[in-house]
């Protein structure tokens, strides 16, 4: 669990499109296999810390004749910013997916300041 203590607690939240492969014949569309895209995404202020980042697909396009596989989460989260990431595997093949995010964690206020 994470512990957030008394003070300033920030949000941020996005709703970003990842990537479009349908169009151009990207690999998310054409390959087969393991697939990864990833965006590093930057907060609209720093955190105190790195704060907790929840991540979910907001819009997917899927070819209908495979399975539709799909991980999204966030990576390497920063207090100003994180990797977000998309996986799929087999031979799933993705036109497009859109991700929404949402960061919740401790802000640093005016009186906070460190002596050493």
């Amino acid at each position: 669990m994470k512990e957030i203590p008394s003070g300033l607690i920030g949000i941020d939240q996005g709703d970003d499109v990842l990537f479009s492969d349908f169009e151009d014949g990207g690999d998310m569309w054409t390959g087969d296999g393991n697939r990864e895209r990833r965006r590093r995404l930057s907060f609209a202020r720093s955190f105190r810390d790195p704060p907790a980042v929840f991540v979910s697909l907001s819009m997917w396009d899927f070819h209908h004749i495979v399975n539709a596989r799909a991980d999204v989460t966030a990576e390497n989260v920063l207090p100003d910013s994180f990797d977000l990431v998309f996986r799929t595997w087999g031979d799933t093949r993705v036109a497009r997916a859109r991700v929404r995010w949402m960061a919740i964690g401790a802000l640093a206020g005016e009186d906070d300041w460190e002596l050493y």
